[in-house]
């Protein structure tokens, strides 16, 4: 896979100087002796206060280091890439932030990180410091294994605890609630693909038609393979597993993590999903769905849960700095406002009935069907082949529904642009529609019939922006429909077949699709041109004397 990087070696610090540079707050720094001790820290910190340290390998953006600041973390510790940061500078970080209130580190269940945040901690307590640990194990994919692993879940104890410091309580308590809290976690991810480490060759395990439940943060292999199904399914199966280790009658606060590349319209998807599951009924507070600990470009996400009491929920809900932090909501159904009505009374629409309207109408439906292979085939040398087809299928809505038209009423134009706005589709059913709709208005204000047509025209190509001589369906409209108000039926025909045969000697379309198309379009008349040039000569053989 492709990457943005400049050197493999400098990814990491690179990365945390543009997050600095960006982060748009005076509160943050990074601690001397960069790039070997890779700190992130608050220069605002109290340390009458209980400092707050956690950290990891880089690759979970924006854990952990977009989550250093006011009511969350006190300093973030990272490694490079996928690696524990080292003894020396989680030391470094408990150094620089800790006073006679002590310090916390909340850790993920990793080897690495337990033993190298452990070793800095008794190193820290031999110079004089207060240092406790948490170590958070919230994944349940193996649910046999004796260190489960530490993944999304692991923020709940960094806003909890970043909250209960931030209020003043001392060691101890922050310690026995992010503790508590800890063993009150349970999170699962899904993904659809592993992620990708920059300046390293890829190989991709998964299948086109599989993904991985239960895969860490690191790219390392899921619990089982999984087929590819619709996102309810998978979500389903995942709210199964969770659903089983909560506490029936308890209220939990859901996290919807996004683990990496998930497209946000497919993440609130998921989040609806979700709270479509069994586990809605447990769930009274989200956060996200977004990122929150990714696993670089993994395409997946973690749902995460945490049993709720009182202090948890005011810690959960509470403001913090970090922006990085999505707030905790509570959760709400969908609001539904009700639809305005429409301005135009029902008695306007009321079908009515006139023979000429009708007999009309038919003609020029019945011609549109006609030609539906014609101007299919005509599409075909310049287009995608279907302008017959759409064009037929809202000529037949408007033949289904002519018993329903208010046929001796002004409000019969409208009425056609309405079933050509739903039934055709595509632009050209939009521009139709609005050539009928403001036709209709025309008509209504006591225009007569061709001027409102001019002035339904007029409106069609003021928002679709074609002209004469573009190579479209106005080259024929415009001229026949001058023509119409000027002399008649026969002499707007005439005027439609001029314009249409016009199109055929233009080499270059300047609207439609046909505008990507060169020399094919030598000799071959715009469809829709056509297409009007043969309904104004059906209309005018109607009208032609017996």
């Amino acid at each position: 896979m492709k990457h943005f990087f400049n050197r493999k070696d400098s990814i990491v610090t690179e990365a945390l100087d543009g997050f600095l540079a960006t982060a748009g707050s005076g509160t943050l720094a990074r601690l001397d002796g960069y790039p070997e001790v890779k700190v992130v820290l608050r220069v605002d910190w109290d340390k009458t206060k209980v400092a707050v340290v956690s950290g990891g390998g880089a690759g979970h953006e924006p854990s952990h280091a977009g989550f250093v600041g006011a009511g969350m973390l006190t300093a973030a510790v990272s490694g490079e890439i996928f690696a524990s940061p080292s003894v020396e500078a989680v030391l470094a970080a408990i150094r620089a932030t800790t006073g006679s209130a002590g310090c916390l580190l909340i850790v993920k269940n990793y080897t690495g990180d337990r033993l190298n945040f452990g070793l800095a901690a008794e190193k820290a307590r031999a110079e004089g410091f207060s240092v406790e640990m948490v170590i958070v194990g919230d994944d349940i994919a193996l649910p046999d294994i004796a260190q489960p692993r530490g993944i999304a879940g692991t923020l709940f104890v960094h806003k909890i605890a970043g909250h209960l410091s931030e209020t003043g309580h001392d060691l101890a308590s922050v310690t026995a609630a992010a503790r508590a809290a800890a063993k009150e976690i349970v999170s699962l991810g899904i993904s659809l693909s592993s992620c990708s480490i920059p300046g390293q060759a890829h190989q991709d395990r998964f299948g086109a038609d599989d993904g991985e439940l239960g895969l860490g943060i690191h790219g390392e292999p899921g619990v089982e393979r999984i087929a590819l199904q619709s996102a309810g399914k998978l979500v389903a199966i995942m709210a199964e597993r969770l659903a089983a280790r909560l506490d029936p009658g308890s209220r939990y606060a859901l996290l919807i993590n996004n683990l990496g590349s998930v497209p946000p319209l497919e993440m609130s998807l998921i989040a609806n999903a979700a709270l479509a599951s069994p586990l809605a009924k447990a769930v009274t507070l989200t956060i996200g769905p977004g990122h929150l600990m990714t696993a670089l470009n993994m395409n997946g996400f973690s749902l995460s849960l945490i049993k709720l009491d009182a202090e948890r929920e005011a810690a959960l809900l509470a403001p913090v700095g970090p922006h990085a932090w999505l707030p905790a909501k509570p959760v709400r159904l969908p609001v539904v406002v009700a639809a305005a009505k429409p301005a135009i009374r029902d008695a306007a629409r009321a079908a009515s009935s006139d023979v000429g309207a009708e007999r009309l109408i038919a003609t020029v439906c019945e011609k549109l069907i006609s030609l539906e292979e014609a101007l299919n085939g005509l599409d075909a040398k310049a287009g995608d082949g279907d302008t017959g087809s759409t064009v037929a299928t809202g000529a037949r809505s408007v033949l289904d529904r002519i018993d329903t038209l208010p046929l001796a009423k002004t409000a019969t134009l409208a009425a056609i642009g309405d079933i050509l706005g739903t039934s055709m589709g595509g632009s050209s059913g939009v521009l139709l529609s609005i050539f009928f709709t403001a036709a209709a208005q025309s008509l209504n204000g006591g225009a007569s019939f061709s001027k409102a047509l001019l002035a339904g025209l007029e409106r069609m190509t003021f928002y679709g922006g074609a002209k004469v001589g573009d190579r479209t369906m106005v080259d024929a409209l415009e001229p026949a429909l001058k023509a119409l108000d000027a002399g008649g039926p026969e002499a707007a025909a005439s005027a439609a077949r001029h314009g249409a045969e016009a199109t055929a000697a233009m080499r270059k379309a300047k609207a439609g699709r046909s505008a990507y198309i060169g020399r094919q379009l030598d000799g071959v008349a715009d469809p829709g041109a056509f297409a009007v040039a043969e309904v104004f000569a059906a209309v005018a053989a109607m009208f032609a004397p017996a």
